[in-house]
């Protein structure tokens, strides 16, 4: 369970329950029925989080990935990649420590890891503003990318950031022209590229890194052409009505599934990866090993031509 800090209010009936349960594992010498209670309890816990987590509002899992007790790209470094070694700065203005990447091995295959970073403490999120990246950020990720292409390891990105940094320094080197040449980097590197939204996926911040051969988000993570509060600030004026833009942006895992714009979905723990960073860290482990097996099989002409169909059926419409 989140700390209380981080406990969400339509959590409040897990939390009552939960004190029970401690209230009972507290009692040193239990009774037969004290004992099938808390069996009962228990059990009760594990249905009430499943149905409360498997009918979430668009707004809940958008506050769900926002948690800070989910997993973090760092998180998943250490519990799904070994012997990863980060690489720095972009040789032009410095190193972003919003987006980080590296060199690390994943059972059989070396990748090049690359992902958002939010920061766990006040200070790390300051330093890396919240997973908002800079323009130095996506060329640090668009050089060490095109390194792997060149020595044919495969790329995996891990996605969770509420959008690009909006700065005006940001603007001024040139933040929207690189998100679009990494875009189109990424469409055209000959190595199987794999991209997961593990938190918040928003903007042009998101899809800087997310052009891949697969392309798959978590159960509880969101993937959006913008927050639900600057949609809401946009057509209602006013923050308020976040909940209502989230309805309306069909940000969820089951929305993106349906609208085929993303290939997969990945089952997180019941109540969340918050709950348990190990088994949500196996899940996706077990994903990208499965993806690069199917992947890394491919013709690298193949490769290019099903990427590029894959993004071109996006986004159908019908003309009235």
């Amino acid at each position: 369970m989140p700390s209380a800090t981080q406990q969400l209010d339509f959590e409040q009936p897990l939390a009552e329950l939960e004190e029970r349960i401690a209230a009972l594992e507290q009692t040193s010498e239990k009774t037969a029925e004290q004992a099938e209670d808390l069996r009962a309890l228990k059990r009760q816990l594990v249905e009430a989080t499943r149905a409360l987590y498997g009918q979430l509002d668009p707004w809940d899992t958008v506050r769900v990935a926002r948690l800070a007790d989910r997993p973090k790209f760092t998180d998943y470094v250490e519990l799904v990649f070994d012997e990863f070694v980060e690489l720095h700065g972009d040789k032009f203005f410095g190193d972003d420590r919003a987006l980080r990447t590296g060199f690390a091995k994943l059972d059989q295959y070396k990748v090049l890891v690359v992902g958002h970073h939010k920061g766990k403490t006040f200070k790390e999120r300051t330093e890396c503003f919240f997973g908002c990246a800079h323009p130095e950020g996506y060329r640090k990720s668009m050089a060490k990318m095109k390194l792997a292409a060149k020595y044919g390891l495969p790329i995996i990105c891990l996605i969770d950031t509420p959008g690009a940094y909006p700065g005006i320094g940001a603007e001024e080197r040139g933040q929207a022209q690189v998100i679009a040449e990494s875009m189109l980097e990424m469409s055209r590197l000959e190595t199987p590229i794999v991209c997961v939204v593990i938190g918040e996926g928003g903007s042009g911040g998101a899809l800087g890194i997310g052009v891949g051969d697969r392309v798959a988000v978590l159960e509880h993570a969101y993937y959006s052409v913008i927050s639900p509060e600057g949609c809401a600030g946009i057509l209602w004026k006013s923050h308020d009505y976040a909940d209502k833009a989230a309805r309306a942006l069909k940000l969820t895992s089951k929305h993106l599934k349906e609208l085929g714009a993303v290939d997969d979905v990945i089952e997180e723990p019941i109540g969340g990866a918050h709950r348990d960073h190990y088994q949500m860290a196996s899940r996706l482990k077990m994903y990208l090993v499965k993806c690069l097996r199917e992947l890394s099989a491919k013709p690298k002409d193949q490769l290019l031509a099903e990427r590029y169909e894959k993004f071109r059926k996006i986004g159908p419409f019908i003309e009235a």
